[in-house]
């Protein structure tokens, strides 16, 4: 952009942000994108989103545009799709990004289309575990750019660590995710919620909130909580997500005798309430980057029952805000699911540790973070 007058000084050239990713479905890393895209600081940046896909039932569009971001998207079929490139580089073209921000396996894309454009700063956000995040194409390709053509960002310490360990040197740097902890806090909300769901104040929620694919290990889950509420009427599971693992937790469900007692309640656009209903909040993971919904729950003043996968344990100190088990150890969990259940006072105590704990996740500090490095690699936009 060209430098405008105003009053007879100089105003400073915004510099412009294109977010990058395959989808804008409800999930971490596009919460992410969606609330670094609303919030930083319109004096000094414009933003714009690409997803590659079409946009699915139920996704993060909205918010988008009711901040005024635009979006476009590019109608990425499965697998290699290599039409996204010339798609890609027509809207690098228009946009004329300072900063390209890229996310999960788009690099592939990303880098070839930002060929014929003029050359931006480039930022990928690494949300998992390094060899986690990208197959073997991928990570070649992150091997030969990272801390040259492209900026590598870790979102926690242990993502920090398996770049390390992946790649042989440190990203350009560690960004925690952040959320906007004040929207979990909903007084009223658990009577409501419950209320207008068949749910009776008796009843013992047990959430979790995340897609039902492997990464997440729905299926343990449901075992775990089979085994810890047997015998226990109280207790409910409440599964607030999709994915391809739907029909074999719905089938594990029946096998264990718990299918009446097992909720799926598909994607959920609002969580907050739902958390607020709720008295544990539990995560199976196999493994993990640094999860926004661990964050989210605590924010809502809820105590957590997660494997000590990724960068969990950076979230919940074990003991304190919640309990952790070791990935796979379905016993363990189911322990951990009964304990809570059967303590008040731990559960309590728990719960307000948590709340205490969430307000070091500010979306702000994360916004501010990442302002200062697309500022800092994109030369201040002067």
């Amino acid at each position: 952009m060209e430098p405008a007058l105003e009053a007879g000084r100089v105003k400073p050239v915004k510099i412009r942000v294109l977010e990058v990713l395959p989808t804008l479905k409800r999930a971490g890393a596009e919460r992410m994108v969606v609330s670094l895209a609303r919030r930083l600081d319109a004096s000094r940046f414009e933003t714009g989103v690409v997803s590659l896909f079409n946009s699915f039932p139920g996704g993060l569009e909205p918010e988008l545009e009711a901040a005024g971001v635009p979006v476009w998207h590019l109608g990425k079929r499965a697998g290699l799709d290599l039409r996204m490139i010339p798609r890609l580089r027509r809207v690098l073209i228009e946009f004329a990004p300072g900063v390209i921000h890229t996310h999960s396996y788009v690099l592939r894309y990303s880098l070839p289309a930002s060929l014929a454009t003029r050359r931006a700063a480039m930022v990928h956000t690494v949300h998992n575990l390094a060899a986690r995040e990208a197959d073997l194409t991928g990570q070649l390709l992150h091997r030969l750019v990272f801390g040259r053509r492209v900026a590598a960002v870790a979102v926690g310490e242990e993502v920090r660590r398996s770049y390390r360990g992946l790649y042989g040197a440190e990203p350009e740097a560690a960004i925690r995710n952040g959320i906007d902890t004040a929207a979990f806090r909903r007084p009223g909300a658990r009577q409501r919620w419950r209320a207008g769901h068949g749910f009776k104040d008796t009843d013992f929620l047990v959430v979790c909130v995340g897609r039902l694919d492997p990464q997440k290990n729905p299926l343990a889950l449901i075992e775990a909580f089979a085994r810890a509420f047997r015998g226990d009427a109280r207790g409910q599971l409440l599964l607030a997500g999709d994915g391809s693992l739907k029909e074999a937790a719905l089938r594990r469900a029946v096998e264990l005798g718990v299918a009446a007692k097992v909720h799926f309640l598909g994607m959920q656009g609002e969580v907050a309430d739902l958390l607020s209903a709720s008295d544990v909040f539990a995560l199976s993971s196999d493994w993990e980057g640094t999860p926004l919904a661990v964050m989210e729950a605590m924010a809502a003043g809820l105590p957590v029952v997660a494997t000590a996968v990724g960068g969990v344990p950076e979230l919940v100190s074990d003991g304190e805000a919640g309990l952790l088990t070791p990935a796979g150890d379905t016993s363990a969990f189911a322990g951990a699911l009964a304990r809570l259940a059967g303590d008040d006072g731990m559960r309590a105590a728990m719960a307000r540790a948590a709340l205490s704990r969430s307000e070091k996740f500010s979306v702000d500090q994360m916004v501010a973070e990442y302002a200062a490095l697309f500022e800092r690699l994109a030369g201040g936009g002067r």
